[in-house]
C-alpha cells in the first residue's frame, strides 16, 4: 500500500492514531457528554482502532445497536488491542476490510474497482480519493457524482498539505490531476445497475445484515431490454465516430440510458455508461446519476407551468407567443438575449408550435411569464435534486442552464406519460433473507399528483404533434417510432450533451450521448446524437405489443381559432385550424391580426415584431400611408437592449463605432424622437423609425416619443446602456 494511501487515511480518519491508546480521550469525553444529554448515541468519536473493532470484535447484534454500553466496550477492547497488536498491524486490519463503495471491501479491491488497478500502482491524487471515501462511500462515490468526490478528495488533499505531509506543490499537483474512471474487468451483468441495487439495499438494511451476505435481492431489471439498450448504444455510438465522406468522427465516446415504467417507477433498463471497463472513456463512472446540462429537455415543465389553469391568465396551446428578438435583463443587471437553435426567427407563433419546434425565444418568454421560482419547486416536486442553488440559476434555466442527472429527468417525464404523478425511480422489489423471509418490500413508487392531468394530457399531445414538429424536425425525423409517442430532445450549446426523452403510455426512456470529461462534440444534436438510440431501443422493446393512445382526461374542449394569432377566426384571417383547449380557456375574441387594408390583405403586429415582418416581406398596418388605428400596443423602444454594455475598440476610428436606435409603433404613428440624457437627437418621420448614434463613453438613459395621427402625443419607458472606453 503506497505511503500517499496510508498517510492521507490516518490525516482523514485519525490523525494521532500512530500515539492514541486506542482511543482518542478528547472524542470520547465530546461523544459521551453529546450522547448523555441526547438519551442516545447521537455521536461517533471513533479512531482507526475503534473501527476496526467494531467491524471485528464486536458481534453482530450488538454491533447494530446504538447504546452506550456497546459504545464503552468498544473502547475498552479498543484500548487492549493497542496493548496486543502492532500499529501497523492495526492500520492493516483496517485498510483490507473497510467498506469504500461499489462492492469493495479493502482499499485494493477499491483501487481495483474504481480505477482497474491494484494499490500499488496509485499515485497521491488517487489514493487521497479512496481515504476520503470510507466515512460517506455513497455520498462520495466516484463513480455517481464525481464533483461530489473531487470535492472530499480536496478535503484530504487539504489535510495533508495542512499537516505538512506534502508541499503546496504537490497539493495543487493531486487537485488538478485527471483520474480515470474504469472498474475491474469482471464477468457482471449491468454492473451500474447491480451498483445502485447494492447501495440503496445498503440504505435500506442494517450493515451487518448486507455483511452477513446470504440475501437475495430481486430487482426491477429486464435482463433482455438491458442487452438491446447496450447493443442499440454501441451501434449508435460506432456510426457516430466512423468517418465517411459526408462526415468527420463525431468525438461522441459515451452514452447512457433510462427506461421506467412511467406507472410504478420501476426501472427496466439502466446503461450507465458505453463500457464500464474502458478507462478511455471513464467507463466506471455512472452517467445516468451524473449531472449534466439538458439542454431544452426542460422546456415541456416550463410550459406545463404556463397552462396551468389554476393561476391567474393562463395560456393555451393556441397563445400566440412572438419569437423575434427579445432582450430580457439579468438578476445581475445585464443584458440577455436568446437565439434560436437554427440562429433564425419565426415571428408570431402558438405554444403548440413553439414547444413542439423546440424554439428559443418562447421558451425564455415562457419563463419570464412564470417565474423561475415556480420551475424550480415544480422540478423538485418531480423528483429533481440537483437545482438547489438558485442564487446561481436564471431565465437560461429553461434551455438547459442547469446540472440534472438523466434517471430524475426520465422520471419527471414520467408524470407526463401517467397524468401528472411524480414517480421514484424503483430498483429493488424485494429482499430475502437466508431462510426466505421477506426483510424488506416496495409497493410502489408513486407519489403525489403534481400536474393538472389536463395540461399533462396537452404537453403530451404537442411533443406527439409530428405537424407541430416538422419545422425544426422534419416530416420524417428519427423522433417517429411507428406508435403514439411523445419526445423531447435537448442540446447544448457546445454540444457537450445531447439528449432524447421521450414515453408511450406505458415506457419512458432517457437518453444521454456525449463525454464523461465534458469534451465537446463535433456538430451532433439531441435528434443526431441521442435521437437514434432512443428510437430504436424503443422499436426493438416495444416490437409485437399492442399500440396504446394517450387517454384523454375529461374537461377538454377543441375550438376553431386564427392559426396565426389563436383568437377566434375573424373574416379577414385567411387560416384556421382546431386547437385542444382545458374547458374555460378558449379564446373569447375575434381575431386582431389581420385587416383588409387598401384591398389587400395587411397584419397589425407589436411593435416588437415589425422588423421581423418587413424581413420577410409582409405588409404591415403601421406601413401604410394615411391609416389610422391599429390594435397593436403603443410605441416601443426596440434598439438598444436595456442594461447592454458597449465596449468601444482602440483599433477602429470613434466615427465608425455606432450603435442603432429604433423604435416602433401603431399603423397612426407620424413621428418619432429619440431623447438621450435630456436632448433630443432628432426626428424621424417614416418607418422604420430609426438612427444611428456615434459611441462615447459614458452611462447613458433613452427614450423614444412619438406624435399620433390624431395630435396625441405617446413615449417609451426610458432604458438605460454603458459605453465603456477602449480596454
Amino acid at each position: 500500500i503506497p505511503a500517499a494511501c496510508i498517510d492521507a487515511t490516518i490525516v482523514t480518519e485519525d490523525e494521532h492514531f500512530y500515539t492514541n491508546p486506542g482511543v482518542d480521550a478528547r472524542g470520547v469525553a465530546r461523544a459521551f457528554w453529546i450522547n448523555l444529554r441526547g438519551g442516545d448515541v447521537l455521536a461517533g468519536g471513533s479512531t482507526i482502532t475503534q473501527q476496526v473493532v467494531r467491524n471485528l470484535l464486536i458481534g453482530e447484534e450488538e454491533r447494530a445497536g446504538r447504546t452506550l454500553r456497546r459504545k464503552l466496550r468498544e473502547v475498552i477492547l479498543a484500548y487492549r488491542l493497542t496493548r496486543t497488536s502492532s500499529k501497523d498491524d492495526i492500520l492493516a486490519l483496517y485498510l483490507n476490510q473497510t467498506y469504500y463503495g461499489n462492492l469493495a471491501y479493502g482499499i485494493d479491491a477499491a483501487s481495483r474497482s474504481i480505477f482497474n488497478k491494484p494499490v500499488s500502482a496509485l499515485g497521491l491524487a488517487e489514493c487521497a480519493l479512496l481515504a476520503g471515501l470510507p466515512q460517506a462511500p455513497s455520498l462520495y462515490d466516484p463513480l455517481t457524482d464525481p464533483l461530489a468526490a473531487s470535492a472530499r478528495q480536496a478535503v484530504v488533499i487539504g489535510l495533508l498539505e495542512t499537516k505538512g505531509i506534502i508541499s503546496a506543490e504537490q497539493a495543487q499537483a493531486a487537485r488538478v490531476e485527471p483520474l480515470a474512471f474504469a472498474g475491474e474487468r469482471y464477468t457482471i451483468e449491468a454492473p451500474h445497475f447491480v451498483s445502485m441495487a447494492y447501495d440503496e439495499a445498503a440504505e435500506i438494511l442494517p450493515a451487518e445484515v448486507m455483511q452477513r451476505g446470504g440475501l437475495t435481492i430481486r430487482t426491477t431489471l429486464d435482463l433482455d431490454w438491458q442487452h438491446t439498450a447496450e447493443a442499440t448504444i454501441t451501434r449508435q455510438l460506432e456510426r457516430l465516430n466512423t468517418p465517411d465522406l459526408a462526415s468527420p468522427p463525431r468525438n461522441a465516446n459515451n452514452a447512457a440510458l433510462a427506461a421506467l415504467d412511467p406507472h410504478t417507477g420501476q426501472v427496466l433498463a439502466l446503461v450507465g455508461s458505453a463500457n464500464y471497463n474502458d478507462p478511455a472513456i471513464s467507463g466506471a463512472i455512472n452517467m445516468a446519476l451524473s449531472s449534466r446540462q439538458p439542454g431544452s429537455a426542460l422546456k415541456p415543465f416550463t410550459y406545463a407551468l404556463a397552462l396551468d389553469p389554476t393561476r391567474p391568465g393562463p395560456w393555451t396551446a393556441g397563445t400566440m407567443i412572438l419569437d423575434v428578438r427579445t432582450a430580457f435583463v439579468t438578476r445581475e443587471g445585464f443584458s440577455y438575449v436568446p437565439v434560436n437553435y437554427d440562429l433564425q426567427e419565426h415571428g408570431p407563433v402558438l405554444v403548440r408550435q413553439a414547444l413542439a419546434s423546440s424554439y428559443t425565444v418562447p421558451a425564455v418568454v415562457a419563463l419570464d411569464h412564470v417565474g423561475l421560482p415556480r420551475l424550480l419547486d415544480l422540478l423538485a416536486r418531480l423528483g429533481i435534486t440537483t437545482l438547489r442553488d438558485a442564487d446561481a440559476l436564471g431565465l437560461s434555466l429553461t434551455l438547459g442552464g442547469g446540472d440534472i442527472r438523466l434517471l430524475e429527468l426520465t422520471a419527471a417525464y414520467a408524470a407526463l406519460a401517467n397524468g401528472g404523478t411524480m414517480i421514484h425511480p424503483q430498483i429493488i422489489l424485494d429482499i430475502a433473507g437466508e431462510d426466505g423471509a421477506v426483510l424488506y418490500h416496495r409497493e410502489s413508487g408513486r407519489g403525489g399528483q403534481e400536474i393538472d392531468p389536463r395540461v399533462a394530457w396537452l404537453i403530451t399531445d404537442i411533443l406527439s404533434d409530428n405537424t407541430a414538429r416538422a419545422p425544426a424536425f422534419s416530416t420524417h425525423s428519427i423522433l417517429q417510432i411507428g406508435r403514439p409517442a411523445a419526445v423531447k430532445t435537448g442540446t447544448t450549446t457546445d454540444y457537450r450533451d445531447n439528449w432524447t426523452v421521450g414515453y408511450t403510455p406505458d415506457l419512458v426512456v432517457g437518453v444521454w450521448v456525449g463525454n464523461a470529461d465534458n469534451a465537446p462534440m463535433v456538430n451532433i444534436s439531441g435528434v443526431s446524437g441521442a435521437g437514434p438510440i432512443w428510437h430504436d431501443f424503443m422499436r426493438l422493446v416495444l416490437r409485437g405489443t399492442p399500440e396504446r393512445a394517450f387517454m384523454q382526461p375529461a374537461g377538454l374542449e377543441q375550438a376553431e381559432i386564427c392559426a396565426l394569432s389563436g383568437m377566434l377566426p375573424s373574416p379577414a384571417c385567411p387560416q384556421t385550424r382546431y386547437e385542444w383547449f382545458i374547458q374555460g380557456t378558449a379564446p373569447t375574441e375575434p381575431d386582431t391580426i389581420f385587416h383588409i387594408a387598401g384591398g389587400r390583405l395587411v397584419l397589425d403586429l407589436p411593435p416588437q415584431a415589425h422588423a421581423w415582418a418587413r424581413s420577410q416581406n409582409l405588409p404591415l398596418l403601421a406601413d401604410l400611408p394615411d391609416v389610422a388605428g391599429g390594435t397593436a400596443s403603443g410605441l416601443r423602444l426596440l434598439a438598444p437592449d436595456d442594461a447592454t454594455v458597449y465596449r468601444m475598440a482602440s483599433t477602429l476610428p470613434a466615427s465608425a463605432q455606432r450603435i442603432r436606435f429604433e423604435a416602433a409603433g401603431p399603423a397612426d404613428l407620424r413621428v418619432v424622437s429619440f431623447v438621450l440624457n435630456g436632448t433630443t437627437l432628432g426626428t424621424v418621420s417614416a418607418p422604420p423609425y430609426s438612427t444611428w448614434w456615434a459611441l462615447a463613453p459614458g452611462e447613458y438613459s433613452l427614450y423614444a416619443a412619438g406624435i399620433l395621427s390624431s395630435g396625441q402625443t405617446v413615449r417609451t419607458p426610458g432604458v438605460s446602456f454603458r459605453v465603456e472606453p477602449p480596454g
